[in-house]
């Protein structure tokens, strides 16, 4: 992709998330909430709860904060009982949308969502009608200048799929859902520090979008990003900043 600098958009990603820090801090205790009440409040036994806590921490949250949402999702608390929802839907020129949410109303989130596609330029599809397009997995991101071979060992020996090095010297390692929390653990015990770490839906092929379709789909994502139920919005564009 000429031109496309896969770090400068995961350092805009990563500024754009710090501009949004209350949004965020809703969602962490959102993703606490449910994770504790789906798995229990033990982080050593709740791999789910054990990321959704250590993210809390990178945001600054408040440990009481965190604690109250997981005395909630325990049932310690008395607190809105979320449910996750997915929702899937199309772009600009047909770019594939994946939208996660966690609400306490279906129906409010779902007209939620079907305007915001209307009102951008996109529509809503139907379940399943671009999941196919992506891969569920852990995606860990580590910046040039990293050692290739010591962080190839390491991510292998931490049971990774696969490391796939970019045209700026970066490194991606990709990993099964499941073992996401072990896996970047074990690579932060041997001195790697991802600059990004998620678990998220990967897509297969990626489609560059410039100039006013670039604009049109940013639109659209921001403003699926700002919803209150919205927790994660994944996407097969790569929009050029």
């Amino acid at each position: 992709m000429a031109g496309h600098s896969k770090w400068a958009n995961i350092k805009h990603k990563k500024a754009a998330t710090d501009a949004k820090r209350g949004k965020i801090w809703t969602r962490i205790i959102k993703e606490i909430t449910v994770a504790a009440r789906m798995g229990g409040g033990d982080l050593s036994a709740n791999p789910r709860l054990r990321l959704s806590v250590e993210k809390a921490a990178e945001a600054n949250m408040p440990k009481e904060n965190v604690q109250r949402a997981i005395q909630r999702g325990s049932g310690n608390l008395e607190g809105a009982n979320y449910e996750e929802v997915r929702y899937e839907g199309y772009g600009i020129n047909g770019a594939a949308i994946i939208v996660d949410c966690l609400t306490d109303n279906r129906v409010r989130t779902v007209a939620e969502v079907r305007h915001v596609f209307s009102k951008y330029g996109g529509n809503m599809g139907t379940e399943g009608s671009v999941a196919f397009m992506f891969k569920h997995c852990g995606q860990l991101f580590f910046a040039p200048g990293t050692s290739e071979d010591r962080l190839m060992e390491a991510a292998l020996n931490a049971g990774a799929e696969d490391i796939i090095s970019d045209d700026e010297g970066g490194f991606e390692v990709i990993c099964p859902p499941h073992d996401f929390a072990g896996i970047k653990q074990q690579l932060e015990a041997a001195g790697f520090k991802a600059e990004m770490a998620e678990v998220v839906m990967k897509p297969d092929t990626e489609t560059l979008f410039e100039g006013d379709n670039a604009i049109k789909m940013q639109k659209l994502l921001d403003a699926l990003e700002n919803l209150d139920d919205v927790q994660e919005v994944f996407t097969n564009a790569v929009i050029e900043n």
